[in-house]
């Protein structure tokens, strides 16, 4: 129940979110702007977090998972049957937002209810089972591409997979009460008659608003720290096919480069949660942000060598282990900070920081090749991964508290 949720959740969008481009261009989009429909997804996620805040700390976050994927539903419906391009886009957009509440309630019950000795574990566990759902979803979305004929079969497959969530998580075991329960001494518990809802206790909502205000220091050091990893993160998956087209590699090739990279970084998502278990946040954050900024930096010095595919196959697996010993720290480093109390709005607002991190790095690296080169647009890329590494040098020691370090 803690994890099979955001198992089918990812499958599904792993199934269609490679779709979304082909969908449209089929329904009469040109490639520039089916180009932004997709990003119609991330701007959703951006303008959906906040307001999962809100809602969480509100309802709960079951009632939230069950929101969110009421309305994901939805909108992956409105999208197989949409009969405008504007239709489609707004669908996409509401599938962003649905999946910003569901990965926020899910990530505002672990702050919660996970102890901090294996928090990083949990977490990273949780990350993984997102990450499984990318990883394969592609792959079933061929499998009913080939089996069909046609890019909707991906869209009710997601429909299946979000009536599922809806049922299991209305009606299967509600961790958030058995969690209260555990929480309760029984010889100490009188029995009130009133019930018990299982949300996240709170003395007093502060609102999102106050909350980030409230926590303005850390959000402005440690969040932007995390923003640029990332960043970092989201820029390996335009500059790696750039960059093997750049070089003269075909489809096949690049795609065979960017899956090995894939494998790696899924191969090591618990042993990141080990290392911050057993060794604290900083040995998995730094050594991630350096791999991958580094690995930038070299990438951008090769791009005429004689060796050049050798390098991108080396440097593609490098950012792979960097990627992979980073999984699950946006999450546990989150949940460390988040107000105890309240954490739901927060996390509102460390997410909104983080997928912005992850929004804008594509772009920048784009505008940044248009203007000059590739290889520049690289090294930019590897400077935010060192200027993140020296923020998390400094900041983790600093806001996260001690226990988490030890």
């Amino acid at each position: 129940m803690v994890y099979l949720p955001t198992l089918l959740f990812s499958l599904g969008e792993g199934a269609v979110v490679p779709l979304i481009p082909v969908i449209a261009a089929s329904r009469g989009a040109t490639l520039a702007s089916a180009g932004l429909i997709a990003s119609a997804l991330v701007v959703g996620q951006l303008c959906g977090n906040i307001p999962a805040g809100w809602l969480v700390s509100r309802v709960g976050e079951r009632y939230t998972m069950v929101i969110a994927g009421a309305l994901s539903l939805i909108g992956v419906v409105a999208g197989a049957l949409a009969p405008s391009l504007v239709v489609f886009t707004v669908a996409v957009f509401v599938v962003g937002m649905s999946a910003a509440a569901f990965g926020l309630a899910r990530h505002a019950f672990m702050t919660t209810r996970v102890p901090v000795e294996f928090r990083a574990r949990a977490l990273s566990l949780l990350g993984g089972s997102f990450r499984a759902g990318m990883f394969v979803g592609p792959f079933i979305a061929a499998a009913l591409l080939a089996l069909f004929h046609t890019e909707n079969a991906a869209l009710w497959f997601f429909v299946v997979l979000l009536v599922a969530l809806i049922l299991l998580v209305l009606f299967g075991p509600d961790p958030e009460a058995q969690a209260a329960a555990a929480d309760r001494d029984p010889g100490d518990v009188e029995d009130t008659g009133e019930a018990v809802s299982g949300s996240i206790p709170t003395i007093e909502r502060a609102g999102v608003f106050r909350t980030m205000w409230r926590n303005r220091g850390v959000l402005g050091r440690l969040g932007l720290a995390a923003a640029s990893l990332s960043a970092v993160r989201s820029a390996r998956q335009v500059v790696l096919p750039l960059w093997g087209v750049s070089i003269g590699l075909d489809a096949s090739s690049i795609a065979l480069v960017v899956g090995v990279s894939g494998a790696i970084d899924f191969a090591l998502f618990y042993a990141s949660g080990q290392v911050m278990d057993r060794f604290g946040r900083l040995w998995a954050a730094l050594p991630a942000m350096v791999l991958m900024g580094a690995g930038f930096l070299v990438l951008s010095l090769t791009h005429d060598a004689s060796t050049n595919v050798l390098w991108f196959g080396m440097i593609a697996a490098v950012l792979g282990v960097g990627n992979g010993l980073s999984s699950g720290i946006l999450l546990t480093l989150g949940a460390d900070v988040a107000p105890q109390s309240e954490p739901a709005a927060f996390l509102g607002s460390w997410r909104t920081l983080t997928d912005a991190g992850g929004a804008i790095a594509p772009l920048l690296f784009s505008g940044i090749a248009a203007i000059s080169s590739l290889a520049i647009g690289a090294a930019a890329m590897g400077a935010i991964g060192i200027i993140g590494a020296v923020g998390f040098l400094r900041f983790i020691p600093r806001f996260v508290p001690r226990r988490t370090l030890l």
